[in-house]
């Protein structure tokens, strides 16, 4: 059973009041901060300030809770590491116990409770060289955990994965489309040790400077100028997809988010995933596979500023698409780990020896 779950979607929530500006310059942190020296400048000349003070505003905003980081997003299955999200039926009354072990692990990114009968929902990689790999490392979690069941949800395909919250936006903003995306293979490629380095560098909280790429490129030994060049170089080949502020939804106003998970032809999700993927409410879309008791090929991720703002977008995007044979959406109730992933760390052998002595 699900539980008696409450659905995080109050009207606002623990949002904090932001000024137009602010707003302005979250926009610019999210989705255009640039591979330059001086990144702050224009990021404040888009804000409509000066870059002093879009700094110290930043800096603020981080303090106050509103931004969680300033980092290089890397691209994990470009650098191989085998990953999928997970759901798995866990103790509905006592699910921090369940939670606790997941999160332990290293290559947990994001871990929720969801008001489903799957009630916890994670995302786990592993490296490369792991010596349980993915499938021995699920099989020891549900072992750890004692969950009754868990569905292993690779991604099939990937329509979409862009956490950019729309400060200014309104209900109809984020019910509106924008270009339709092409899907991503997401295939590994070739990286060398130098790559490994400059990801071990940059990865984490950047500093919040004039020049917040300049420690990095210090700490390698080469000039800042190489350094841009070569993270440009990454970006090209996809194991760079961006670098990004990235906020504490809630926070920031976004109270709510719902997976909304749907029913389509087979033959039409190639079709139908990047027009679900184009709406502006939506962060993350991806096919996964199915099962007897799961017959939802397509996941949505909506963030609103309220439960109903989420429902809107799904009711959008329902509206759009004129093949959807069912829907289902599940609301976080606890957000037990959000972090970004650290690559190529000790602390995955680390786990494996520990829990697997392996």
């Amino acid at each position: 059973m699900a539980g008696n779950l409450k659905i995080r979607a109050r009207k606002d929530g623990s949002a904090v009041p932001l000024s137009e500006a602010d707003k302005q310059l979250l926009n610019a942190m999210q989705g255009r901060f640039p591979l330059e020296p001086r990144p702050y400048a224009r990021v404040a000349a888009e804000a409509g300030m000066t870059e002093d003070e879009a700094i110290a505003r930043v800096a603020e905003l981080i303090d106050d809770r509103i931004v969680r980081q300033v980092t290089p997003i890397y691209d994990t299955r470009r650098f191989g590491y085998g990953s999928m999200l997970v759901a798995a039926k866990v103790d509905a009354e006592h699910p921090w116990g369940p939670a606790k072990i997941v999160n332990s692990h290293p290559g947990v990114s994001h871990n929720y409770l969801r008001n489903h009968e799957f009630n916890m929902w994670f995302t786990i990689a592993v490296e490369e060289d792991s010596k349980l790999g993915l499938q021995g490392t699920l099989d020891l979690l549900q072992e750890l955990t004692g969950a009754e069941s868990i569905r292993q949800l690779p991604t099939l395909e990937l329509f979409k994965i862009r956490m950019d919250l729309e400060m200014g936006g309104d209900t109809k903003s984020l019910t509106s489309q924008g270009a339709v995306l092409e899907p991503s293979s997401g295939e590994r490629v070739d990286y060398d040790d130098f790559d490994r380095a400059v990801v071990r560098a940059t990865q984490g909280d950047m500093p919040i400077v004039r020049e917040p790429y300049a420690a990095a490129a210090q700490e390698l030994g080469i000039t800042q100028e190489r350094l841009l060049d070569h993270l440009a170089g990454m970006q090209e080949r996809g194991l760079l997809r961006r670098v990004a502020a990235i906020l504490f939804h809630r926070r920031a106003g976004f109270s709510a988010n719902g997976m909304g998970v749907w029913q389509v032809p087979e033959d039409r999700i190639a079709e139908v995933g990047p027009r679900m993927a184009a709406f502006r409410g939506i962060s993350h879309c991806y096919q996964r596979p199915t099962y007897p008791d799961w017959p939802y090929a397509l996941f949505t991720m909506a963030h609103g500023r309220s439960k109903e703002e989420c429902d809107a977008i799904l009711d959008a995007i329902e509206a759009e698409i004129d093949c959807i044979e069912g829907r289902a959406v599940l609301y976080s109730s606890t957000e037990f780990k959000k972090i970004r992933l650290l690559y190529f760390t000790d602390d995955f052998k680390r786990w494996e020896q520990e829990h697997a002595g392996v």
